[in-house]
């Protein structure tokens, strides 16, 4: 999978296409508060979109609207539908992420047969409500340690507050990529390709 994750917010279609244009090859539409019809209308939009230019789309937490639409797959928060719910919904050829914010967290999902993990938050961010407590990266050099030493190799992307000047040190504790919202929300096309060859530069 891409070192790069792009997580929607703002202007949702505009942003998607930009970081499309700038190069990035996995996004999630994180749309939280409209309507089913008018998110359904939105998901349509841009997967046409992410097609347009060969890019994964991931729907965050809807599970039905994933399957609606036909995007690649679903990200699933702590109090949304069973990876393996999900799964039985939209088949065995689907991308299934899920949110961990602990070791032990890692360990079910894994057990649950997820694609990948988001893992975190890294720091404080405006864009989650609830957050789970902060892991630092501490929490980052302890969590993938202890996963490596285990033998689960399923990959974790770092996601929470996440600022360019943090990314080396977070690929250093053994990540596979970072999920960003903020920081390439509402940029330039020339900004969104820079930032985009310095993080398939890390790691």
């Amino acid at each position: 999978m891409a070192k790069l994750y792009y997580i929607s917010q703002g202007d949702h279609l505009k942003n998607i296409k930009n970081v499309c244009e700038g190069g990035v090859k996995l996004v999630q539409l994180r749309v939280k508060e409209l309507p089913f019809k008018a998110c359904f209308q939105l998901a349509l939009k841009v997967k046409e979109v992410c097609d347009s230019y060969g890019v994964t789309l991931i729907i965050n937490d809807n599970v039905e609207l994933a399957g609606l639409v036909n995007a690649q797959g679903v990200h699933l928060g702590k109090s949304d539908r069973t990876p393996r719910e999900a799964r039985v919904i939209l088949g065995s050829d689907k991308i299934i992420g899920a949110t961990a914010n602990t070791y032990e967290d890692c360990v079910a999902l894994i057990g649950e047969k997820v694609d990948y993990i988001g893992l975190g938050p890294f720091r404080f961010t405006n864009t989650k409500q609830h957050l789970s407590p902060l892991l630092g990266l501490e929490g980052y050099r302890d969590i993938l340690q202890k996963l490596k030493e285990n033998g689960y190799n399923t990959p974790v992307y770092a996601i929470g507050g996440i600022e360019k000047e943090d990314v080396e040190a977070l690929f250093k504790t053994n990540i596979n990529g970072v999920a960003v919202s903020g920081i390439l929300s509402g940029k330039t096309t020339a900004e969104i390709k820079t930032y985009n060859e310095y993080i398939s530069n890390c790691g």
